[in-house]
């Protein structure tokens, strides 16, 4: 079903294997790029959990040519923004600029990823920063349920562990430590320089194999397999509200049903009128926000409700959230798959307005797949999926063990055992 790649779209691979991708946008005066790295928290070893995180801090805290301010004042000089983010798969590090300054963004972003000094002094106040993070995270409930959700599915392994990570651990996290997680994860042939908006492919070519010439190449480290655990984990908490993420064993990027998951999730638990947003806040008034969502990794995945509900109500909500995923495994129509596919869709070519969403896409694409994936595939896909499809991974899914988190005032939250019982 593989379909052609857009003229708009471009991509050379340097020498040392370090890519460089494009996405053309005529209509626009600015361009969006960053560069993506396949590297993030389940590539760090476990007593060195919230490193990738401190790294991605600590390379805006100076280079052997650029003072941290000197990073700052420069792009914003040129009225442009720089920001980075880290995931459990992928680090990326971008900027958005007016489209005559891509040539500086270009040469701070290959400023960052090679000449970080990781200076002790800047590295002591940047610890300090991330601990408020992770402070920040913890008072937030509906921000920390899903880290405990990540560490309940996949217990004791990398990818179960905090984004942020502990403080215990991001406390005492040396110098050398944060050097050399660099030096020895970014390698060339698992980074991507993706830009899109209005820009020349061959200039940005020419920018990244002079100035991205020094990265790493070399064997990269291969995280150990994600093995899908399940179990229950509430935390009593003084809160107004109790937060709950129900999950279950869910797919990869790579695998058949990932357009079938995603098409599921939208009919479940993705709009105002999906089932359990009708059902449940619609009809019976048993919460404020409740969704379901899919989070997919290169060898495995996650299918979740997230809700939040106050401590009567929460009683009701979990029977249910399990009554409507049992019926979602035998009853479905084929106008709200119709539905779900169009929102999906509409989504899909939406975000294709945006030259940032387009660069984020692209990038990642080619670190996950290999190869772009043309939008028209990407709807083929959506189109494909069948009723048939959702009810057959409807009725695998919800037949696994499922991972049940809780936080907040949890005494009245069904028992595990129950709602084991309670499904299928």
């Amino acid at each position: 079903m593989e379909g052609s790649i857009p003229d708009s779209v471009r991509i050379t691979t340097l020498p040392n294997g370090f890519r460089v991708a494009t996405d053309r946008m005529d209509s626009v005066e600015t361009t969006s790029l960053g560069v993506w790295a396949g590297v993030g928290t389940r590539h760090e070893p476990a007593e060195h959990n919230g490193v990738a995180h401190l790294l991605e801090h600590m390379a805006f805290k100076g280079t052997t040519r650029r003072s941290a301010r000197d990073i700052v004042v420069e792009i914003e000089d040129v009225g442009g923004f720089l920001n980075a983010y880290t995931g459990r798969e992928q680090t990326a590090f971008y900027a958005k600029v007016l489209a005559e300054d891509t040539g500086l963004a270009v040469d701070i972003l290959a400023d960052l990823l090679q000449n970080s000094v990781f200076d002790a002094d800047e590295l002591v106040r940047e610890r300090a920063v991330v601990l408020q993070e992770i402070g920040q995270a913890e008072d937030t409930p509906d921000d920390i349920i899903f880290d405990r959700f990540q560490e309940v599915a996949f217990p004791d392994q990398a990818m179960g562990r905090p984004v942020l990570g502990r403080a215990e651990i991001v406390r005492d996290l040396p110098r050398d430590v944060v050097a050399g997680y660099m030096a020895s994860r970014y390698r060339a042939d698992r980074m991507v320089l993706a830009a899109s908006g209005k820009l020349e492919h061959d200039r940005l070519v020419d920018l990244a194999a002079k100035l991205f010439d020094r990265l790493p190449t070399g064997p990269s480290v291969v995280p150990e397999p994600a093995r899908y655990g399940g179990g229950d984990n509430r935390a009593q908490r003084e809160l107004e509200q109790v937060h709950l993420v129900l999950g279950f064993d869910g797919v990869g990027f790579d695998h058949p049903d990932y357009y079938v998951a995603a098409v599921l999730s939208q009919l479940l638990g993705g709009g105002m009128s999906s089932r359990l947003f009708q059902e449940i806040r619609e009809k019976r008034g048993l919460v404020y926000s409740i969704h379901s969502f899919t989070s997919s990794y290169q060898d495995g995945g996650l299918f979740a409700v997230y809700a939040g509900t106050g401590e009567e109500e929460v009683a009701e909500l979990l029977p249910v959230v399990c009554d409507e995923l049992n019926k979602v495994t035998t009853d479905m129509s084929a106008a709200e798959v119709a539905r779900a596919a169009a929102q999906l869709k509409a989504a899909t070519l939406m975000a294709r307005e945006k030259p940032s969403a387009r660069c984020e896409q692209l990038a990642s694409q080619l670190l996950i797949y290999g190869r772009p994936i043309p939008p028209a595939e990407v709807v083929a896909r959506i189109d494909a999926v069948t009723v048939g499809d959702l009810v057959r991974l409807a009725q695998r899914l919800f037949a696994t063990k499922p991972c049940l988190t809780a936080l907040g005032p949890v005494a009245r939250v069904m028992p595990y055992d129950a709602l084991v019982g309670r499904l299928g």
